[in-house]
């Protein structure tokens, strides 16, 4: 299984300097990919911010979102529940252990904290700061 970030899904759903890459990613990996709460609110987030910020326009933030509920119909994305309290400690360690040499965020931590987790095998992300941190911890990255 691989976790993919909201720096992914983005690329992935809406459009941006990575798309090309996360495009060919998903042709190359079709299986289905991890949706859980945080993944759901950050690409939400992600794609209405960019509306705010002209990158996109309102009818491209839903038509993107409606490729997700459809993705999430179709078994493209499979809803995965996390236990907050587990991914909060896990990434408060993370923080703890890492945050003053590479410079995390929070989000990014819940990201990673996350990945950890759930077990999975690879973590794919255009988030240079969630490289630096799963390089230090030896997870092993999807290569885009």
């Amino acid at each position: 299984m691989t976790y993919a970030d909201s720096s992914f899904f983005f690329s992935y759903y809406a459009s941006d300097t990575n798309s090309p890459r996360a495009d060919a990613w998903r042709l190359a990996h079709p299986s289905p990919l991890p949706f859980s709460s945080l993944n759901r609110l950050e690409l939400r987030n992600a794609l209405e911010l960019a509306v705010f910020q002209k990158r996109i326009s309102p009818q491209e933030s839903s038509e993107a979102w409606q490729t997700v509920e459809s993705d999430l119909r179709d078994g493209l994305l499979i809803p995965t529940p996390l236990l907050f309290v587990d991914v909060f400690r896990e990434a408060e360690l993370l923080a703890a252990n890492h945050t003053a040499q590479v410079g995390t965020r929070s989000l990014d931590l819940l990201h990673v904290a996350a990945a950890r987790l759930l077990g999975v095998e690879e973590l794919v992300t255009f988030d240079q700061r969630q490289v630096t941190l799963v390089t230090r911890l030896n997870l092993p990255l999807a290569l885009l």
